[in-house]
């Protein structure tokens, strides 16, 4: 639009509050300064916002209103308008950090150019961290297509005024040169920015497919957006970029069904172990630092970060002895991990689109050694978890130097190898890869490490053998991989026909709320919640449950806390409606209790009911029981509860709140009052 230099003046008719912004209470400046020549006006508020979210979530969180920090720098020389916001309420559990931009177009001074962009990072909220970030995305989606409305809206106003032109700042004669310089546009913030846009359409942007994701073919853009609509639909849980949802569509040849299966259970499988937080909380143990020999180093030709292993110098039997196979497997996982982040950093610094990494294995030095059993099993089991969360993310494997044992090491492993990934490898024997079709055709020169003859140095470690006195104990290697693998907060079950997994939560006073968070892995479940004022009996294992999976295993546990005497309305009563949960699909919810006592969360078996009007069983009930091989379900939970201490409100108030809190696909919501009926 025309730009005459209003722009910045239109902006600032929106304070100190903006009857077009419902949500924009109230603002306040704290801090207001300019240069000595005028040229700089920077302006520091705090805003006051009414976020649209539901009321027992405000209730929870102890607060009305949420406050924002705002600095505007508006530089008159530059003819640009900086906007930087962060948010003050909850910092310490959400992040969220904004930026606008205002300028004169290079090419046509009297138009104006606006870019806008947004981070949003959420460590914790009370367990409705999804619920929270679907909340901030479709504010911040609407914000959006609001803008440029709302700016005209001001526009209009100046001229309705009489303001139709603004000169353009000139220095004063007898004015020192500014000595105040403007804040530099930070990066794009990598979680929110373009990609929230594309969410609100049907069709991806050409110039954004082309930037970010590649060639596409109709159909395949299609698959992805509507892969991607169905997670926005049924998965409360953080959603992945369209770069890592592709990566699941190659992996299946785009066939949707297939690659909504593996993607979704290894979204249950990143939430379940934590593995969104990998590479700030895991710290390599120092024997992983000296004697693991692989490293990143630079960049292959088409800009792929490029990844060598020296395997041949690596002691595996020397690392599985004093790390064990779990914190090898965790310190891969951080590798693919940081791959995928370079890949990120990769597709800006070339700007096309880079969505895997080129690997290089030496294997020289390999020998029958490296053929040590317990090694070669946890080289499988890595291969096996990388292959199924990783999918096409391998763009290149490079095998040099492959002595006589390599043959054998490739027959035990090649057949965990998916045959896509088979298809990237390309092995070289002695100093084959220094020919025609070699290591040249694939990495610069200037790049190629110097134990493979190159020029640059190459930081990875030589490594050697493992000293013996860092060898661990089978037991102590046994007793610190349960504890790795055991550091999340989620928990697993199985859920039979006819054994049902419950958890009980004593509740000591009433108005506490109770949260959940539950993934279906399998299955269909039914959910309810109960409540006694009876403790239940010791919990028992059903012996129908021991013919499937011990109550031991990690996501074979079942435990039953309702006694088979008990009935219903006498012993205990249920205080929610049941909600039938569909396999895949990922459940919030919570629930203010109006007396202490017990409360016993159950997760059923759900039988498919047969049709009333006939003998004959219905479409759906076959394909039903063809899809569930078995009567077991899994779960994967999290429960917390929030004491009455613990927000800012007085009982009656948060009794008269309704929920709209956490469930799929807009189906009912649970009442914070629960049924209606006397506490039993």
């Amino acid at each position: 639009g025309t730009c005459r230099y209003m722009s910045p003046h239109a902006y600032e008719r929106r304070f100190p509050t903006c009857h077009l912004i419902p949500m924009f209470v109230d603002s306040e400046v704290l801090e207001e300064t300019e240069s000595e020549d005028g040229s700089i006006h920077q302006v520091q508020r705090r805003c006051k916002l009414d976020v649209d979210a539901p009321r027992l979530l405000k209730r929870i969180a102890g607060v009305d209103y949420v406050y924002f920090s705002q600095e505007n720098t508006l530089n008159k020389r530059e003819r640009t308008l900086h906007i930087e916001s962060h948010n003050e309420t909850f910092s310490n559990r959400v992040i969220i950090h904004e930026l606008c931009s205002y300028s004169a177009h290079p090419e046509n001074e009297d138009w104006t150019c606006f870019e806008q962009s947004a981070s949003l990072d959420i460590k914790s909220f009370f367990g409705f961290e999804s619920t929270v970030e679907k909340m901030a995305m479709k504010q911040y989606a609407s914000s959006i297509k609001k803008g440029k409305e709302i700016i005209e809206f001001y526009l209009n106003q100046l001229e309705e005024e009489g303001i139709s032109h603004v000169p353009r700042w000139t220095p004063s004669l007898d004015a020192p040169s500014s000595s105040v310089t403007t804040k530099p546009v930070c990066a794009t913030p990598k979680l929110l920015h373009l990609e929230l846009c594309v969410c609100v359409v049907d069709k991806l942007d050409a110039d954004y497919i082309k930037r970010y994701l590649g060639d596409l073919t109709p159909l395949q853009e299609s698959c992805l957006i509507r892969l991607r609509q169905w997670l926005q639909e049924s998965h409360k849980g953080k959603i992945p970029k369209d770069e890592h949802i592709l990566r699941f569509l190659r992996a299946r040849d785009f066939n949707m069904e297939k690659a909504r299966e593996i993607l979704c259970q290894s979204l249950t499988w990143r939430k379940q172990h934590q593995v969104d937080y990998l590479l700030e909380t895991w710290t390599s143990p120092q024997v992983l630092n000296d004697y693991y020999t692989g490293g990143w180093h630079h960049h292959d030709k088409e800009g792929r970060p490029l990844y060598i292993l020296r395997l041949g110098q690596m002691d595996t039997k020397g690392l599985v002895r004093a790390l064990g196979e779990e914190s090898l497997l965790r310190h891969v996982l951080s590798i693919n991990e940081e791959g995928l982040r370079r890949c990120e950093e990769n597709t800006k610094v070339f700007g096309r689109p880079i969505s895997c990494w080129t690997c290089l294995v030496d294997l020289e030095g390999l020998n029958m050694r490296h053929l040590w059993r317990p090694g070669v099993k946890a080289l499988l089991r890595i291969i096996e978890v990388v292959e199924a969360n990783y999918p096409e993310t391998l763009g290149r494997l490079l095998i040099l130097r492959a002595p006589r044992v390599f043959p054998v090491l490739w027959t035990l492993v090649s057949p965990f190898i998916d045959e896509n990934t088979r298809k990237k490898f390309l092995i070289y024997a002695g100093n084959d890869y220094q020919g025609p079709g070699g290591l040249l055709d694939y990495i610069d020169k200037e790049v190629i490490p110097d134990f493979l003859g190159g020029e640059c140095m190459c930081e990875v470690p030589e490594g050697g053998l493992v000293p013996k006195s860092l060898y661990r104990t089978a037991e102590e290697l046994e007793n610190e991989d349960i504890s790795l693998w055991t550091e999340t907060i989620y928990q697993s079950a199985s859920v039979f026909k006819g054994a049902p997994h419950e958890v009980v939560i004593e509740i000591i006073d009433a108005s506490s709320v109770i949260t959940w968070d539950f993934d279906v892995c399998k299955g269909d479940v039914v959910f309810h919640l109960y409540h006694s004022k009876r403790a239940p009996q010791t919990p028992r294992k059903d012996p129908l449950v021991g013919q499937h999976s011990s109550i031991t295993t990690p996501g074979g546990n079942n435990v039953q806390l309702i006694d088979k005497s008990w009935t219903i309305g006498l012993d205990y009563s249920m205080v929610e409606s049941p909600l039938t949960c569909k396999e895949g699909e990922s459940v919030q919810g919570s629930h203010v209790t109006r007396w202490p006592g017990f409360y016993i969360l159950q997760w059923k078996f759900h039988t498919m009911p047969g049709s009333a009007s006939t003998n004959l069983p219905r479409v759906d009930d076959v394909l039903a029981s063809l899809q569930v091989s078995s009567h077991k379900c899994k779960v994967m939970y999290y429960t917390e509860v929030i004491g009455s201490e613990d927000f800012r409100l007085d009982k009656k108030s948060f009794h008269s709140c309704p929920s709209k809190l956490s469930l799929k696909h807009e189906r009912p919501c649970f009442s914070p009052r629960g049924l209606e009926g006397q506490p039993i």
